[in-house]
């Protein structure tokens, strides 16, 4: 979970001082985001968002599927979602002090406004949305997307549940083969 947390915020080979568990996590995220690009069906939710985010599309996308993956979250885990962020919470904020400077920040951001909890409702996507639009400097119109979201729901609603099962599908398989390859080493 720290590794794929963190991946974003790790450049090249600069993962070799964590852990073998970390790096498990750092390489399943990025084999993740290859997957997640190059699917057809991320690429149509994309599409309807291209005409007016341009290459904000991607990131617009993603805070849309975390949304549907929160509100929907009794559908794919046993926990219930403030046990879930609870406990990721409480690990991320334990492990912070070992973590590069970027995931230190936005580990406070995330606990302090409860983000992965927040995101199953429609004002904490706007938040979230009206921030990355103040780091984009109003360029990405990232805070007009929950027009977008409100007007596209259903459509958008019916990719996530697609993509979301080939994700799972491929998310588990890769997790096996990192963890064959990390035994053998």
């Amino acid at each position: 979970m720290i590794g794929n947390f963190i991946a974003d915020h790790i450049r090249g080979n600069n993962y070799t001082n964590f852990s073998k568990e970390i790096q498990q996590g750092i390489f399943l995220h990025r084999e993740i985001d290859t997957f997640t690009d190059a699917h057809e069906i991320v690429r149509k939710s994309k599409r309807r968002l291209h005409a007016r985010y341009r290459h904000y599309d991607g990131v617009i996308i993603d805070i849309f599927y975390d949304y549907f993956l929160a509100k929907n979250w009794a559908d794919y885990s046993a926990i219930p979602l403030n046990v879930f962020t609870d406990s990721v919470n409480k690990l991320f904020l334990e492990k912070s002090p070992e973590l590069p400077l970027k995931s230190q920040n936005f580990i406070k951001y995330m606990i302090e406004y409860n983000i992965l909890y927040n995101y199953q409702f429609e004002e904490g996507i706007e938040k979230v949305l009206n921030g990355m639009n103040n780091r984009t400097k109003g360029k990405s119109q990232m805070n007009l997307a929950i027009e977008d979201l409100r007007e596209l729901e259903d459509e958008l609603q019916e990719d996530f549940t697609l993509f979301f099962k080939d994700l799972i599908e491929f998310s588990n398989q890769k997790f096996k083969e990192l963890t064959v390859i990390s035994n053998e080493t």
